[in-house]
């Protein structure tokens, strides 16, 4: 790259803080919800449950041998702040700036253009699947956040950037276990290369024994030219010895080290609770019930169109693809625009396809939020791609964010998790709604309704109730399990029920019945009944109902006959 184009780069102590305001503000409204899904499942359970009695595994709800650092990360939080929503979500959001100013050092580090990182940075904040996540106490984000700042110190490929990534790397290990899959594939290349450079030396060492003299020419296969490092913002070129770069094997041997702090977390979860990877039935769900070739071919459909079309991601892709058919741009100096690098580039398509394909092997529900760390990198591609073959370039960032402001808040003609964007919010607030109806009307009766609302009613530190209330548990509200709750009517009085998952009014894209008995084969998939033939099913009045963007909730009350219990009167 020219120096001509070169930039003065803003130093993260700006960068930094800048985001986490921006991020902070963003989330405003929704920073005092109360706790969603997998949050309430296990994330605050397992973090609350830490920071009472300082227990890594959880007790109040069942281990699935996820690592403790995201726990632990919270508990500091709450020591600090106080236990609260609030204080959670904020903590997230600072998490989340964490993760956005790695996004910022890999752009400025692969594109040495404060432009294209600004931008890289706005889209993927506003990319909804992120923009939701960042206030959400979910393990994930903390992954993403070590990881793209392990993937910041590789790109810098020196001695010092490979042992803080491989660092980088073990923190996200420890906050999700499956965030070790990243470094691997990054060691396994590294590996081959050495493989490929031992073969290639072998072959010279063996000519060379025929030629005095060309040993010494041939061992070093790299060239004689001056080796010149990646142009900084405002930074000359400059030449880089050969002794700050590793050899394959050694960088491939340090990036397989996050394995170690990974397996001695699982000795200690299989000494604690005689379980090496959680509870049977979670390792069953996400392992075992996952290796079925068909199902591994539809998970893997379903993860390139995660990673290139999910929440208008389609819009910058397809731009991309398009400014790819245009000729590159010219500097003000004649020069050609710089692409991203290919060994760059190599790095990022090895941690996307790596992730892809593990995620379609493991992992019984296909969350977007598993491949969190990837959309940076494929955001990142499309900016410098606008930049480099586009001139009003910033027109097409702008269309980009327009549509994923949209997606933020308009749902996709097709079933999603709501946690993708803000339809979440939607749901924690009809689960509001339902519950202070119970608490107001209905404290004292038994509820039937499934999860997660059983633990919103009955664990108030998730911030539904003050009080517990008892509850009758089932796995869902499909015409199953309504009717097998009706076999014991005695069980409850009162019937809490909501959409467990967004079913469009009008679902356009569908692949037909066929898909859908495979997805009720593979990925859990089923129907809820609608609260009025529940309510004629279990013999009651429907006594509130509300809806929000195609999620609903209802209350039915049982026409059961009441047992009346005689108290004794005390006169004064």
């Amino acid at each position: 790259m020219n120096v001509s184009v070169a930039r003065r780069t803003i130093p993260l102590w700006i960068v930094f803080p800048a985001i986490f305001l921006a991020i902070t503000a963003a989330h405003g409204p929704l920073l005092r919800l109360p706790y969603y899904w997998d949050e309430a499942g296990y994330y605050i359970p397992a973090a609350f449950d830490f920071f009472r009695t300082g227990a890594l595994i959880p007790y109040s709800t069942l281990s699935n041998a996820h690592p403790p650092l995201p726990a632990i990360y919270l508990t500091l939080w709450w020591k600090l702040f106080g236990f609260s929503p609030l204080v959670t979500r904020i903590a997230m959001c600072f998490m989340a700036s964490i993760a956005l100013t790695a996004v910022w050092k890999i752009a400025l580090l692969t594109t040495a253009r404060n432009s294209v990182a600004s931008f890289t940075v706005l889209l993927t904040a506003l990319y909804p699947v992120f923009f939701a996540q960042s206030s959400l106490a979910h393990a994930d984000l903390t992954a993403a956040a070590a990881s793209l700042w392990a993937i910041a110190f590789l790109l810098r490929r020196t001695s010092s950037g490979i042992w803080l990534s491989a660092f980088c790397f073990s923190l996200a290990a420890l906050s999700k276990e499956t965030a070790i899959v990243t470094p691997l594939a990054l060691a396994l290349c590294e590996l081959r290369k050495a493989l490929g450079r031992s073969k290639e030396n072998s072959v010279a060492s063996t000519q060379a024994a025929g030629a005095p003299g060309l040993a010494s020419e041939t061992w070093d296969n790299s060239p004689r030219v001056p080796q010149v490092s990646r142009l900084r913002p405002g930074i000359p070129p400059r030449e880089v010895p050969n002794t700050s770069r590793l050899r394959p094997g050694i960088t491939a041997a340090i990036l397989s080290l996050p394995v170690l702090p990974l397996v001695l977390w699982y000795l200690y979860h299989r000494h604690r609770t005689g379980f090496v990877f959680g509870n049977p039935e979670y390792l069953r769900y996400n392992a075992g019930a996952t290796l079925d070739p068909l199902r591994i071919l539809l998970a893997l459909g379903h993860r390139i169109l995660h990673i290139t079309a999910h929440m208008n991601l389609f819009v910058p892709v397809l731009l991309m693809i398009a400014c790819m058919l245009l000729p590159p741009l010219k500097e003000s100096d004649g020069s050609g625009r710089e692409r991203i690098s290919f060994a760059d580039q190599a790095i990022f398509y090895v941690v996307i396809a790596a992730n892809i394909l593990f995620f379609s092997i493991l992992g019984g529900a296909l969350l977007t939020r598993y491949l969190l760390p990837l959309y940076p990198l494929v955001i990142l591609l499309c900016v410098n791609t606008f930049r480099r073959r586009f001139e009003w370039w910033p027109s097409l960032v702008a269309l980009s964010a327009v549509a994923f402001v949209a997606g933020l808040f308009v749902n996709p003609p097709y079933r999603f998790a709501p946690e993708d964007n803000l339809a979440y919010a939607n749901v924690i607030r009809l689960h509001q709604e339902g519950i202070a109806h119970i608490v107001d009307h209905y404290s004292h009766d038994t509820i039937l309704t499934a999860w997660p609302a059983t633990d919103e009613l009955s664990k108030p530190e998730l911030g539904y109730v003050s009080q517990p209330i008892k509850v009758a548990a089932i796995d869902n509200f499909s015409f199953g399990q309504i009717q097998k709750a009706k076999q014991e009517p005695e069980a409850y009085s009162v019937a809490f029920l909501f959409s467990t998952k967004y079913d469009p009014p009008h679902l356009l894209m569908s692949l037909g019945p066929k898909n859908e008995q495979l997805d009720r084969r593979f990925f859990d998939f089923h129907r809820d009944l609608e609260p009025q033939t529940v309510t004629r099913i279990l013999d009651g009045d429907m006594v509130w109902r509300a809806q929000r963007k195609g999620q609903w909730a209802a209350l039915i009350h049982l026409n059961r006959a009441a047992e009346a219990e005689l108290q004794p009167v005390i006169q004064p």
